[in-house]
């Protein structure tokens, strides 16, 4: 796509687990695209509506489409939909495409498939898999420390089997020596990939990637990976889901930033008091006074710290707020949890208030592909 004629659009998926870092790594990718003239369109997805992925992505500028209700390989007709709508508005050359990260089997769903259906629009990427090291130095036995149930490791560890591209995110989050074990690790337990590191936050060690997101193809259909639909199922259920959309107003200007912060460590404390292990917990703030971009703040695993991603340039008096909280814990409880602690937050910043004008929380649906290609050994 990115040379020659004609001209096909170019489909890149970037997955991995909740709280891997996909959202950053995306905007860096979009950005770098952008500067070299293309035209990108984002499409972003959840199992429900309220995505604080969508409102990080459109206040850096970008086009994205939402597609909520299930995974993109459930979904298939609507990712193939929101692409048609991006082209119809900006006629992107390049899709980047972010699928749920409790997903997998999304070669055999919906790469295969958009291949076969659709191979005269798109030119399709190796899938790339992201990982935090912390999280996988966990699940792969190189440390200690809480973790998630085997049932939800198995998705997991279906993401890696998968993946063309195993890339190492947040590399400046770990000394060089573990760093080093866990490519060891992956690559010895993942042959068929090859294992990156880079930091999309900082911006270190993404050229390579995105090189081979540029040029490199999704190879044809190799042998479909076993995969346990009954399995994925259970452990894909074992998460909560809750997506939370809240309007706070204030008589006086507040520390948006401080707010945010605050609230994250209060249900973190919460969370691990109740061994929940969170697997990822991103929360928004947009200003009403048009004071500088969202406040972000995002938390992986209950033992972790708030990390204040972007922020606000001064303070406020109101904004919507938006909660994606995802844990291996009873939806019910996680509703308990946020609406007790977000009751606390605003009594503990006088003059604050809110209205709560959306809330849901769930466990993911069995998934059922719309598409699933089988390719034997």
């Amino acid at each position: 796509m990115i040379a020659g004629e004609p001209k096909l659009a170019r489909y890149i998926m970037i997955g991995g687990f909740l709280g891997a870092g996909k959202t950053t790594a995306v905007g860096q990718l979009g950005r770098h695209l952008t500067q070299r003239g293309l035209r990108v369109g984002l499409i972003s997805n959840d199992q429900s509506t309220g995505l604080v992925d969508t409102a990080i992505l459109r206040s850096q500028g970008f086009d994205v489409e939402e597609i909520a209700g299930g995974c993109f390989c459930c979904r298939f007709n609507s990712l193939v939909d929101a692409a048609n709508k991006l082209s119809a508005q900006s006629r992107p050359d390049v899709f980047i495409a972010e699928p749920v990260g409790s997903c997998t089997d999304l070669v055999a769903t919906v790469s295969y498939p958009l291949r076969r259906i659709y191979g005269s629009q798109f030119s399709i990427a190796p899938l790339s898999v992201l990982v935090d090291p912390v999280r996988c130095a966990r699940i792969l036995g190189l440390t200690s420390g809480r973790s998630f149930s085997e049932k939800v490791v198995y998705v997991y560890r279906k993401q890696l089997e998968e993946a063309k591209i195993i890339v190492v995110n947040k590399c400046d989050t770990v000394a060089q020596p573990l760093r080093d074990r866990l490519v060891e690790s992956l690559r010895a337990s993942y042959p068929q990939s090859e294992v990156l590191c880079c930091s999309a936050r900082m911006g270190d060690g993404l050229n390579d990637w995105f090189t081979k997101l540029e040029s490199a193809e999704q190879e044809r259909e190799v042998p479909t990976m076993a995969l346990d639909y009954e399995e994925y199922a259970e452990g894909e259920a074992l998460l909560g889901w809750l997506n939370c959309t809240v309007r706070l107003t204030s008589d006086a200007l507040f520390d948006g930033n401080k707010f945010l912060l605050s609230l994250a460590d209060e249900l973190r404390q919460e969370l691990n008091s109740d061994n929940s292990e969170i697997a990822h917990l991103k929360m928004t703030l947009d200003s009403s006074n048009d004071v500088g971009s969202l406040s972000v703040v995002s938390l992986v695993g209950a033992e972790s710290e708030p990390d204040l991603r972007e922020s606000l340039m001064d303070k406020t008096n109101s904004g919507e707020l938006i909660i994606n909280l995802r844990a291996e814990a009873d939806p019910e409880k996680l509703r308990s949890i946020v609406e007790a602690t977000l009751d606390r937050c605003v009594r503990a910043h006088q003059g604050v208030s809110m209205m709560l004008e959306h809330l849901e929380h769930f466990r993911p649906k069995k998934p059922e592909p719309t598409h699933r290609v089988v390719v034997s050994s």
